[in-house]
């Protein structure tokens, strides 16, 4: 397996930093959106990372491109100030509540840099990839509308979860044109199991043990690890990728290229993710042991007060997305830089540490445990959620972000 080189720390600091800056600058942006427009790690930061890799791999030009090289002549530019001005562009279009915001970081961050004809040259670099980005991106089904959703009454069925009972999120997503993927069906996950199956009764009884609130079993660790991954992904995701690559001390185009394979994995990840959610539409743990329906399986017992010790999510069940989003950053860390990379990953969750892992494969099997302590996944879905990513990821790096042979 070829692995990237690491590079010197003097020499590419600057190049970096204003890719750091600009993947925290979009998780400001995410957060602070009107809802209406969206904003999802799933769409938005793919879109900033390909721009920033793009302009910033216009410059010299290690790797394929990922939409196409722009007509400005890269000759001198500034490979950060085409960074900021990719992330900018790619922003200011498409949430635009906060224009106001990104111009006051675009301004600063390009008052950082001395002034001439590197800089400028990058910012037309930066900004017409941007553009490219943007237009590549037109009606690519974000905003389609969404029927309301309607929940089964049979067993199995989703049913929306208490407390909030709130009517299931990303319902958009299976309908978004993918960044890599043929199509978002392309690696649809194998279904959950059969109701009347032993699978399925040994995943109830697993999560109904290792998942309740009150559950006896569940040590203080596996509790601290179910906490850990109930942050808000986007905040979660955007701090620990940007936080381990910015560690690799990459060259600027490497460091571009590295987040840029990240989130296009992830966001496909999650698009394929969800378009399996909407095609299975499978019951959460906290209905199927609470339910009075009848599952058909003699080795599930229900139990109406049974509450798991988080909250659960509004969207279906299988597979489950923590497992497909994880499989894919997994899969491209070990694509990368190997599967024995030591990646810390941290949580913002009152009460948990940093996580340590020596492998990639370590990181799935922690989610897969993590959503059953936390009472809202089976095993099955962690697994087949794994796998979901894996394979998006896979495709990912065996037809983009390819280096240029000498």
């Amino acid at each position: 397996m070829a692995l990237i080189a690491l590079g010197s720390a003097g020499a590419h600091r600057a190049g970096a930093n204003a890719i750091t800056d600009w993947n925290n600058i979009t998780t400001d942006t995410i957060l602070g959106a009107l809802p209406a427009e969206r904003g999802s790690l799933s769409i938005d930061f793919p879109m900033v990372h390909i721009a920033m890799f793009d302009a910033v791999n216009a410059i010299d030009r290690r790797y394929t491109t990922y939409i196409g090289r722009p007509t400005t002549d890269p000759h001198g530019a500034s490979q950060e100030a085409a960074a900021i001005a990719a992330a900018y562009t790619v922003l200011r279009g498409n949430i635009p509540s906060r224009r106001a915001q990104l111009d006051a970081s675009y301004a600063s961050s390009l008052a950082a840099l001395p002034a001439g004809a590197g800089r400028d040259r990058g910012v037309a670099v930066g900004a017409e990839v941007g553009t490219a980005v943007l237009a590549w991106r037109a009606d690519d089904g974000r905003l389609s509308p969404v029927a309301p959703y309607i929940p089964g009454s049979e067993a199995g069925a989703y049913q929306l979860t208490p407390p909030a009972f709130a009517a299931p999120i990303n319902g958009f997503l299976p309908g978004v044109r993918p960044f890599a993927l043929l199509r978002a069906s392309q690696f649809r996950a194998y279904g959950p199991p059969a109701l009347g199956s032993e699978r399925f009764a040994r995943d109830f009884n697993e999560t109904k043990r290792l998942g309740a609130l009150n559950s006896t079993e569940r040590t203080a660790a596996q509790t601290e690890t179910a906490r850990f991954y109930t942050e808000n992904p986007t905040t979660y995701w955007a701090r620990n990728l940007g936080t381990f690559v910015a560690a690799r001390n990459l060259a600027p185009t490497d460091h571009a290229r590295a987040l840029a394979q990240l989130w296009v994995s992830l966001g496909d990840a999650s698009i394929g993710c969800f378009e399996s959610k909407y095609t299975y539409n499978f019951w959460r743990p906290i209905t199927a042991i609470q339910t009075s329906l009848d599952d058909g399986n003699p080795d599930t017992a229900t139990d109406a007060g049974w509450t798991p010790l988080a909250a659960t999510p509004p969207h279906p069940e299988y597979p489950a997305a923590h497992g497909c989003a994880t499989g894919a950053v997994a899969e491209t860390i070990q694509r990368i830089f190997g599967a024995e990379t030591h990646v810390v990953f941290t949580s913002t969750v009152a009460g948990t540490v940093p996580h340590e892992f020596f492998q990639t494969d370590a990181m799935v099997e922690e989610v897969i445990d993590a959503r059953v302590y936390g009472g809202m996944h089976y095993r099955t879905s962690g697994v087949h959620g794994v796998r979901l990513g894996r394979q998006t990821a896979a495709w990912v790096a065996e037809h983009h972000f390819r280096r240029v042979k000498d």
